[in-house]
């Protein structure tokens, strides 16, 4: 079940960020070439994923939420072409092919970048029928929450400013929580808003979000080690050599994948306690630390 709808959502999701960036007008072929390089060159399209399968668990419609997926694409597409730049983490190799900035060059890549988190904001922000506008500004606030100082970017200048230094485990699951996690997080707050859901849903459902995007994060310490570059789509061991406090690093192999484990257990026990079919979603839940990629 589980492989089949990540293929039906992956699908689902490209077809929509297509049509956007196809939609276009060419002011710059190059750079709307880049764009697309960072934004359909493949990937797991887990935060898509999230954001479609959340909903169908508390019954909001796909069509509702296929502004909330592509819009969240954009913008992890965007960090991702930021991130290999030479200033930050200097990766030549993204999902089996050169990064943007190897592809095209430097400024070309900085400016995919910028385009897709605007275009990921003109996306969000288009009326969607069923959906109120109080509810579509919710949604555009936690977008820009997640992915802003208070989320994604303040995590990477934490990540930046940790390399070469030795930090402890609190620090860097602070650092997770915001450079992986928020988004994590809002890819499962985007169709709770949409659905509505209590209070007291909605906390569960954040506890989810919280023990699964950190669990990503840790298994992906764990794959920099165990996966080939094959299998990564990048360089295996990349963070090893750029001097990366990583939770292997902190906590040994074992224990980061003890890690990883409990952290799904606390994500599991939320889910039980919530009155809805939540069975792809678990299932999706123990996947994130038995991939390997």
């Amino acid at each position: 079940m589980l492989a089949r709808a990540i293929t039906q959502y992956q699908q689902r999701v490209d077809n929509q960020l297509k049509q956007v960036i196809d939609a276009q007008a060419i002011t710059d072929q190059k750079l709307l070439s880049a764009m697309k390089h960072g934004a359909l060159i493949g990937g797991k399209r887990i935060r898509p994923f999230l954001v479609y399968a959340i909903g169908e668990m508390l019954n909001v419609a796909p069509e509702k939420l296929d502004a909330c997926a592509a819009a969240i694409e954009c913008v992890h597409a965007y960090s991702l072409i930021h991130d290999d730049l030479p200033a930050m983490d200097d990766d030549d190799l993204r999902r089996g092919q050169p990064t943007v900035h190897i592809a095209f060059d430097e400024a070309t890549a900085i400016l995919a970048g910028d385009a897709l988190q605007a275009l990921a904001f003109e996306i969000i922000c288009e009326p969607v029928e069923g959906i109120a506008p109080s509810q579509n500004l919710a949604m555009v606030k936690a977008l820009a929450r997640a992915s802003g100082y208070s989320g994604m970017c303040g995590g990477q200048a934490m990540d930046l400013n940790a390399t070469d230094k030795q930090i402890d485990l609190e620090t860097l699951t602070r650092l997770h929580k915001l450079k992986t996690g928020a988004l994590i997080r809002c890819a499962v707050e985007l169709p709770m808003i949409a659905a509505q859901v209590s209070d007291e849903e909605q906390a569960l459902l954040m506890d989810f979000a919280d023990a699964i995007g950190l669990a990503f994060q840790v298994q992906d310490d764990v794959l920099d080690i165990i996966a080939s570059t094959e299998e990564l789509g990048k360089p295996q061991g990349s963070d090893c050599d750029s001097n990366k406090s990583t939770y292997p690093r902190l906590l040994g192999l074992e224990g980061a994948q003890a890690t990883a484990q409990g952290l799904i257990e606390d994500a599991l026990s939320a889910l039980t306690k919530l009155p809805y079919n939540s069975q792809l979603i678990a299932e999706f839940a123990r996947f994130i630390i038995e991939r390997r990629v």
